[in-house]
């Protein structure tokens, strides 16, 4: 899907409310056949069909009766507790309806809410022709936020691709501002200075550093950014984060690009190196008392921490 294009099924809208109920009666309806949701709580029921209208429910084992979902089990990750429902579900009555979207429309919606123009969506075909991964739209979006939530001045990227995630910097910040761009393939560099030259921004906005993150990083100034964004090697996330804490001034930000790795960090059973390394970044960002973090879900996974 294009990036800005809203999907079919999101452009609808909701699903028809359908006729209204008799009064008194606890209504259910769900856009997915067999799930109904009664607040925050799901249940499958043997039977379920688009609206379920009936004044009790029917007895624990008798056909048609509602069933909880398995509880989560404990994450892999040690030392992280198991997820948990703190919202109580609330009895519907009358005219009350709890409705199940399909979670993947909502989500492909989402990524796609805000627009990408012509450079972005230029820089985006030079990554996918050269076999890189860039920021999703939603990722990207939430990256350009942020910069312009701190009123960033200067920002150091690990990893600039063809442009794609340091357009969306640029783009929340200051406009004075200077990106610091690290890689190791000047020719991919050369892809984000043209995607920056076409967005409008001057070439002095942007500083490319070609070389490995961590020979670059020790030669910038300490307390001199106010966001750090990594989406480099993920076996070198605790050493970006160190040399990160020293560059960012109080009230910066660090960001992790990729750090669900496809589900995998938070799966069980045994994983490669990587996904080990990004276990334990996200363990070290949550616990470290230096952060206040937040794991985003956009893309594959944004890992932020705010410097106190």
């Amino acid at each position: 899907m294009g990036a800005g294009k809203v999907p079919e099924a999101a452009a609808r809208g909701r699903p028809p409310a359908g006729p209204a109920p008799a009064p008194g009666t606890n209504t259910l309806v769900t856009a997915v056949p067999g799930v109904v949701c009664a607040g925050r709580r799901a249940v499958v029921t043997a039977s379920a069909t688009a609206v379920m209208g009936r004044s009790s429910p029917p007895s624990a084992g008798a056909p048609g009766a509602p069933r909880s979902l398995p509880s989560p089990t404990p994450g892999p990750i040690c030392g992280f507790p198991a997820p948990t429902d703190t919202v109580t579900a609330r009895q519907l009555w009358g005219q009350e309806r709890a409705i199940t979207g399909n979670r993947q429309t909502g989500w492909t919606f989402a990524d796609a809410f805000v627009a990408e123009d012509e450079p972005l969506l230029w820089a985006r075909d030079q990554a996918h022709a050269a076999g890189l991964r860039p920021v999703s739209p939603a990722t990207g979006a939430v990256l350009r936020m942020l910069s312009a939530t701190v009123d960033a001045k200067a920002v150091a990227e690990i990893g600039t691709g063809t442009g794609v995630s340091g357009i969306h910097l640029l783009s929340g910040m200051r406009p004075d501002g200077v990106l610091t761009t690290v890689d190791t393939e000047p020719e991919c560099q050369q892809f984000a200075r043209e995607a920056f030259r076409a967005a409008g921004f001057a070439a002095n906005r942007a500083r490319f550093i070609p070389g490995r993150a961590l020979d670059v990083l020790p030669r910038l100034a300490d307390g001199g950014y106010d966001l750090v964004f990594c989406d480099g090697d993920r076996t070198e996330g605790l050493e970006y984060l160190a040399e990160s804490l020293r560059l960012l001034r109080p009230g910066g930000l660090v960001c992790f690009e990729g750090v669900l790795a496809d589900g995998r960090t938070v799966e069980s059973g045994p994983q490669p190196v990587e996904v080990v390394r990004l276990r334990e970044l996200v363990r070290e960002v949550r616990e470290s008392p230096a952060l206040i973090p937040s794991l985003v879900p956009v893309g594959d996974g944004l890992l932020c921490g705010v410097k106190r």
